[in-house]
């Protein structure tokens, strides 16, 4: 899940360019090819065979805790899978009740880049399709609509837009170039050129950590004009606006950019839900102790997994003790906590001594943007159809400075039943429609739509009641994801690398953190491949076991690699 994020023109001049390598989220905060390790025939590693059988819990059944139970269970562990709701967390595909079966609405992730190559070893090892995602003015999108300020823009790519547009984007790739370094760091992220990517990221750190993304650009002369910053905050230049963004720390920004996280983004054919699903029932062909056939859901009694976490503490020291909804009590030496951080602050009691102080004083800080959608299931894909006197698509993908802020049209052929996602907001937005149900919410997205597309009549194309999500009111999320305001970057340090144990008291090692709510890159799945990898390999090694000599892990590599440690002092 994540919020739209414009792509620099560096990244369309680089794709004419086939022999260049492929951009992918490697950094730029702790380099490690996760890919590389991941296909490596040696597998992630191994625990000495007195420790096969060992139980492991796993907190959390998003994409993060399931990647990581699957992980586990391969070595020949024994991961316990605790979940409060549905196995899948922000990978959440909805239906729609009395509808035609296959219609889905992607609640939270929809859409992910090829950059994610962790995240895709995944989605092959599980056979799920992908297709393009419609995202404003991508090559797959028929037609996307500008609404700004009650003036509507249609065009069917970047160069049937204003020239105001172009302004705006060309002053975005200044900026970026000027204060970032944008064509190096790019460069070095292509070629995994680690020393030259580590050189760049220390002196951007240092100096933006205490930045805005406002701040930034209003920092750079090509973005001294308030009208373009505007139009920049409301709707980009292509993919979608910032403004919700706009208070974060540059460097979340950054982040994205430089790996090409926002570009040429594809969809899951069914659902994302599904992949979670598929590795909770799939059986690995390589199994350490384990007998051929078994699979995750084997391992837990009636194919289920464990209730809610009420409670989390330590007992003989450094063993973890969980107590689950059912009352269930169980002990284990090693757990591995995907959730939402904020859980261990409100749903889940706690005892101090579970995670270091200044642990926990990262977990406070944490920040989460608000985010909510709409969808409605529609007859057909109608917005296909001619308007006789414009020639033009009768509706368009649509950003809008209105209610609904960005509206998606999603087909499966011409002659079938359709999706509209009617509203995608963020942060403020998300929270003026907060109070509403469905319905209500429902009438005001079709009312700002009727603005823009006052021959259109969306309504009559409806089959179905429309379903929608608040993730700032989940019960088990409280937010969309993290993103880290100015001056976080220490706190998020200390949660990303709380997999390394060894400088640890005793008594604080065996909880794992991991989750995209921990990564660099919260709010792409990537980020929860990533630091579900990390877990592995510190439960491995806290259980006496490693990695295979020619597939190093991350934390074998640490020291090379380890993420810039700004004073505290």
């Amino acid at each position: 899940m994540t919020s739209t994020v414009p792509t620099a023109v560096h990244e369309e001049q680089h794709a004419a360019d086939t022999s260049a390598p492929p951009l992918t989220m490697f950094g730029p905060d702790f380099p490690f090819a996760y890919d590389d390790f991941l296909a490596h025939p040696a597998g992630l590693g191994s625990v000495p065979a007195t420790e096969h059988g060992t139980e492991v819990a796993v907190i959390g059944g998003g994409l993060s805790g399931i990647v990581a139970a699957y992980e586990l269970m391969k070595t020949g562990l024994k991961p316990v899978v605790y979940e409060a709701d549905q196995i899948g967390g922000r990978l959440r595909t909805a239906v729609f009740e009395g509808c035609e079966p296959g219609l889905t609405a992607e609640m939270g992730a929809m859409r992910f880049p090829p950059s994610s190559t962790a995240f895709q070893h995944y989605i092959e090892l599980t056979g799920l399709e992908t297709a393009p995602f419609p995202n404003p003015l991508a090559p797959g999108t028929p037609s996307t609509v500008v609404d700004l300020k009650g003036e509507s823009h249609y065009a069917r790519t970047l160069d049937e837009l204003p020239p105001v547009f172009h302004q705006v984007m060309d002053a975005w790739n200044t900026c970026l170039e000027d204060g970032a370094e944008f064509s190096a760091m790019q460069r070095a992220v292509r070629e995994r050129d680690v020393p030259r990517m580590r050189e760049i990221w220390s002196r951007l750190v240092e100096k933006l950590d205490n930045q805005t993304f406002y701040g930034y650009l209003c920092d750079s002369p090509a973005f001294a004009s308030f009208r373009h910053r505007e139009i920049f905050g409301q709707v980009g230049f292509g993919t979608g606006g910032w403004d919700t963004d706009f208070p974060n720390s540059i460097l979340e920004i950054l982040r994205v950019v430089y790996t090409g996280a926002d570009d040429d983004h594809r969809g899951i054919v069914g659902g994302s839900q599904q992949l979670p699903l598929r590795l909770w029932e799939r059986e690995p062909d390589k199994l350490t102790h384990w007998p051929r056939g078994t699979s995750l859901a084997s391992l837990h009694p009636r194919r289920t997994h464990r209730p809610a976490v009420t409670r989390l503490h330590r007992t003989a020291g450094n063993r973890i003790t969980v107590t689950d909804a059912d009352g269930d009590i169980r002990t284990y030496r090693a757990a591995v906590f995907t959730a939402q951080s904020w859980m261990l602050l409100s749903k889940i009691d706690c005892a101090d001594e579970l995670l270091p102080i200044d642990h926990w004083t990262a977990v406070e800080r944490t920040h989460y943007m608000e985010s909510s959608k709409l969808f409605v299931p529609v007859d057909r894909p109608f917005w296909l159809d001619t308007d006789e006197q414009t020639g033009r698509d009768v509706m368009s993908m649509t950003l809008t400075d209105r209610m609904t802020r960005g509206t998606y049209l999603l087909d499966d052929g011409p002659d079938r039943p359709a999706v509209i996602c009617l509203s995608y907001t963020w942060c403020d937005d998300s929270l003026k429609w907060l109070p509403l149900d469905a319905n209500e919410r429902m009438e005001v997205m079709l009312k700002s739509l009727g603005e823009i597309y006052p021959k259109v009549d969306i309504r009559s194309h409806i089959t179905g009641s429309p379903v929608t999500v608040s993730w700032e009111n989940e019960p088990y999320f409280m937010g969309a994801f993290k993103a880290n305001l100015p001056g976080h970057y220490r706190y998020q340090r200390r949660l990303f690398t709380h997999f390394m144990q060894d400088r640890l008291p005793a008594d604080k090692r065996g909880l794992f953190l991991a989750g995209d709510d921990i990564s660099w890159t919260a709010g792409w799945a990537e980020g929860a491949v990533q630091t579900a990898l990390n877990a592995v390999w510190g439960v491995l090694h806290h259980l006496g076991g490693g990695t295979d000599p020619t597939n190093p892990g991350p934390g074998d590599v640490y020291g090379e690699i380890a993420p810039v440690e700004l004073p505290e002092d």
